[in-house]
């Protein structure tokens, strides 16, 4: 006679803190306890427990505005630009900045021919600058965009401005493009925005490269404290050169293990 087939036995707490890992690793953003149990169907109090024991064994991290993967989790088995493990580099990188300088700080992205905040990590002392008008439509107007733009081929930043008006956000707003395109021009490694997105607000943006990855990071400061020095922008680039390293590596090892499955 046959033998019956005997069905594989599963751990089910397994099973759902993996679901849990799962929908962190593929979210663009962090994700509260609570949105995890709705998108389970699980209950509250199962959810805290998954997490507080994902969270003691480093495969969760917590934020104050949700969970983001943790230190333990294997992201160069991922994608480098899954949703997760972006914002989990992303989120680490911005905390550094913030810590060590003390401004709120941000990170925008170039992707398909347009801009996007991909994160911002707030400080207690300077609030974030209220987004009103989205990077989308602002680029000229914030350094966050014009690092981009300046790193960008002269034929995609020529392609960018050609579909984007260049509004006048404020009197300081750079609106004539043969004048944005010679500020660009002068870069010095760094962009500014002189209360050109808002009055009241500066900002500084470095550079963030690695392979098909161009983005920028920055910080605001009150106008009437900013000061802008080498050693502020030397604290921006250090962040911004171990973000771009950490997001070439994980490109390099995600290749390097494909050459090898193909072998």
């Amino acid at each position: 006679m046959p033998t019956a087939e005997v069905a594989p036995t599963l751990i089910g707490s397994v099973q759902r803190a993996l679901r849990l890992v799962d929908i962190v690793a593929n979210s663009a953003r962090p994700v509260p306890v609570k949105g995890l149990a709705a998108l389970t169907g699980l209950t509250l109090g199962t959810t805290y427990n998954l997490v507080r024991t994902l969270i003691h064994e480093g495969y969760l991290a917590n934020e104050p505005d949700g969970l983001v993967l943790g230190a333990s989790f294997p992201v160069f088995r991922a994608a480098p630009d899954a949703g997760g493990v972006l914002l989990a580099r992303v989120r680490s990188a911005l905390r550094e900045v913030t810590e060590a300088v003390g401004e709120t700080a941000y990170l925008s992205r170039y992707l398909d021919g347009e801009m996007h905040v991909v994160d911002i990590v707030d400080a207690a002392r300077t609030p974030r600058i209220d987004l009103t008008v989205a990077l989308e439509s602002s680029a000229h107007a914030t350094a966050l965009g014009k690092q981009i733009l300046t790193d960008l081929t002269c034929g995609e930043r020529l392609d960018y401005l050609s579909r984007h008006r260049l509004e006048e956000l404020t009197p300081r707003t750079i609106s004539d493009r043969g004048a944005l395109l010679a500020e660009l021009e002068r870069s010095r490694g760094f962009a500014l925005d002189r209360e050109e997105y808002a009055i009241g607000n500066m900002c500084v943006a470095v550079p963030v490269i690695a392979p098909n990855f161009v983005a920028s990071l920055a910080i605001s400061l009150p106008s009437d404290r900013a000061h802008v020095d080498r050693a502020l922008v030397s604290k921006l680039e250090q962040s911004a050169s171990r973000l771009s390293l950490q997001l070439g590596a994980d490109v390099l090892t995600d290749g390097e293990a494909g050459l090898r499955t193909a072998l």
